[in-house]
């Protein structure tokens, strides 16, 4: 009884100096202390159980418990911030999957616009070919058949507010330069004159005389002064001159 008692005395002891140095010894990764909590734990049980081959027997084992609790107390702590670091990826990962969506959507939408607007300004080149008011040998009078067609083209832009006219006034080579330059600026302010006074505004006519410069065919004819004495007008759009720049 009393080697027991003893034996019950010596383990303890030795079970608090464990307990102090691993105190000591305490590691930012791993606290020691339930480990040499166990051990002192053990030794005592195991004393009192079978003396004192029994209280190193239960020492150790009590070591390996605290060990044990230790390890699955880390092992759960590190699951954990796996857990939520890959929440955070799968936020993250979501966040790039709807940018990438929008940014194909933007992409597309722009495709969508840069088509339409080469369209229109496809049509507004088509509808220009034939837009020119032809004009009698030495005259400014603008004929009904063309007031017509002059009228369209008020109508057109009331349509699209963002329409613009180039008009462009000539004349034939029979007769004096200056002659014929100021006759083309004559022709030129009669179109103007009635664009305007149809409704639509100064600012929206770009306008420049050429007189007898620039004619359409390199020999003078009859059938080729008739179409060298003409204005000519010219549709365009601010989009589709924004969406060419």
């Amino acid at each position: 009884m009393k080697k027991q008692l003893l034996a019950i005395t010596v383990i303890t002891t030795l079970g608090f100096a464990g307990q102090s140095m691993a105190v000591d010894a305490v590691s930012p990764a791993r606290d020691g202390t339930k480990p040499m909590i166990g051990f002192g734990s053990g030794a005592a049980v195991g004393a009192l159980i079978g003396g004192p081959v029994g209280a190193f027997i239960g020492g150790f084992t009590g070591v390996w418990i605290g060990k044990s609790v230790a390890d699955e107390e880390a092992l759960a702590s590190q699951q954990a911030e796996l857990q939520q670091q890959q929440q955070q990826l799968q936020v993250l990962a979501k966040r790039s999957a709807n940018y990438e969506s929008l940014s194909e959507q933007h992409s597309r939408l722009n495709a969508q616009l840069n088509q339409l607007k080469a369209a229109q300004q496809q049509k507004l080149d088509e509808l220009a070919i034939g837009l020119n008011v032809q004009f009698k040998t030495g005259s400014s009078l603008i004929e009904p058949h063309f007031k017509q067609q002059l009228d369209d083209v008020v109508y057109a832009m009331s349509l699209a507010p963002d329409l613009k006219l180039d008009l462009a006034g000539y004349a034939d080579r029979q007769g004096d330069a200056s002659y014929n330059q100021a006759l083309s600026e004559q022709r030129l302010a009669e179109v103007r004159r009635y664009l305007i006074d149809n409704g639509i505004d100064a600012s929206r006519l770009h306008s420049r005389a050429f007189g007898d410069t620039a004619p359409l065919n390199a020999e003078a004819s009859l059938e080729n002064n008739f179409f060298d004495r003409r204005v000519t007008l010219k549709l365009s759009s601010e989009r589709g001159m924004l969406a060419a720049q």
